[in-house]
């Protein structure tokens, strides 16, 4: 992980965030039925030191990185952050059919757009948890990382590796989607976001492996995988097939660059 040690006291003033569901939050389920998710954590963290610190998260579900390009990178890049960062493709390499130089072709613009409009371009090797589901996506997730990273290299981003992370490739880091991070899941990114801006660490293991457990006996297993087919798999297939998406006619979680604070007026 690429870490910014320039100052070890960095002073950020403002945050955009840009992407899909994994930026926008799920399924980090707050009691009012919103979602909070890594960003808005990290942003809660960055508020704490800086009076005036200001946020915006213009992530969307189900975004493809064509749609990220049209929909939030002119909007980040005008709003002129110190920081921004920018995770997507992911959703297009769960596609049965992706076009991965095109993936690159995008990503590429992206970043080539963001880079000049802030003080630190950050992006992100998404996490993969283990299971057989993603494991014939895996050479296309591992090709847009290696995209990346260098693309990080050519235009002075940070790159914080959540893939090579053991405690995000565990199954109890993720929700029963099997497609977002738990609570849990959201609050180790915050803290390698965190730490990758050049932060004190407040938990410098956040990466290691969670503690071992005994694995859930042969009919729970079951159970749980029929649960997820039918009301997360065969959904998700489905919209696949229609081309649609989860996202479809949502707005931007938080689209104006405004000063923050966390649900219900306080710092989380």
């Amino acid at each position: 992980m690429q870490t910014q040690t320039d100052s070890p006291d960095p002073t950020y003033t403002s945050l955009v965030a840009v992407g899909d569901s994994f930026t926008e939050g799920m399924s980090d389920l707050l009691p009012d039925g919103t979602y909070r998710g890594w960003a808005d954590l990290l942003a809660a963290r960055m508020a704490a030191r800086t009076p005036g610190f200001r946020y915006a998260n213009l992530a969307v579900r189900g975004k493809l990185i064509a749609q990220i390009v049209d929909e939030q990178i002119e909007v980040a890049a005008a709003m002129g952050p110190d920081v921004i960062t920018l995770v997507g493709g992911l959703n297009d390499t769960l596609r049965p059919k992706c076009d991965m130089g095109r993936v690159r072709d995008l990503l590429t613009e992206a970043v080539e757009r963001l880079a000049p409009a802030c003080k630190q371009l950050v992006l992100m090797r998404s996490p993969g948890r283990q299971g057989p589901v993603l494991e014939r996506f895996r050479p296309r997730m591992e090709a847009l990382f290696a995209c990346v990273d260098d693309l990080a290299q050519r235009h002075g981003a940070l790159v914080v590796d959540l893939y090579g992370a053991r405690s995000l490739a565990d199954p109890r880091s993720w929700d029963v989607d099997r497609l977002h991070l738990t609570a849990e899941g959201h609050h180790r990114v915050a803290e390698a976001v965190w730490q990758s801006l050049g932060y004190e660490a407040e938990d410098p293991e956040w990466h290691a492996p969670m503690p071992v457990a005994l694995p859930p006996g042969w009919m729970l297993r079951r159970t749980s995988d029929l649960r997820f087919a039918r009301h997360h798999l065969l959904p998700w297939i489905g919209r696949r097939l229609t081309g649609r998406s989860s996202g479809d006619g949502r707005p931007a979680k938080r689209p104006d660059l405004l000063p923050y604070e966390g649900p219900g007026g306080t710092h989380l």
